[in-house]
């Protein structure tokens, strides 16, 4: 079966790659997980987007990673939850909120699969987290969990 990932895949392809794979491991595993979506022809203008997408998240070189991570540590990261008694948070802070939070804090676009929590954040208050930008460049951020109003 003929597939358009929208998601890096280990051992098969990145975002907007055009892939070939058995109909089993695309109907049971890719599909679903929402990693791809079926070749056509209207799928073909939507691997642009995705490449788009994919460029705009991508780190150029070592260079650009240290500028990134220069960034990302200098600037607070705000994220604005809604909290019950005691300070207690209905859930839990994740990944994707963290990566909201960068995007509105310093304007970068950052992936939340390279967003890594130290645990799970479920108080209000300051915490930190890790940013893997390259191989060799991992950004230490602090995070600000604060009530919404």
């Amino acid at each position: 079966m003929k597939l358009i990932l929208t998601r890096e895949v280990s051992g098969l392809g990145r975002a907007g790659d055009v892939v070939t794979v058995k109909d089993g491991f695309a109907r049971n595993f890719l599909l679903p997980r929402g990693n791809a979506i079926a070749w056509s022809l209207g799928g073909e203008k939507q691997i642009e987007s995705i490449r788009r997408a994919r460029a705009s998240r991508e780190v150029r070189d070592l260079d650009h990673a240290k500028e990134i991570k220069a960034t990302l540590e200098a600037a607070t990261i705000v994220v604005t939850v809604k909290v019950g008694t005691a300070g207690r948070l209905f859930g839990s802070v994740t990944d994707k909120d963290v990566a909201v939070g960068i995007k509105a804090a310093t304007g970068l676009d950052v992936d939340r699969h390279d967003v890594t929590l130290a645990g799970h954040i479920k108080k209000t208050g300051s915490h930190t987290a890790k940013v893997s930008l390259s191989h060799h460049v991992v950004a230490d951020i602090s995070i600000s969990v604060v009530a919404a109003a």
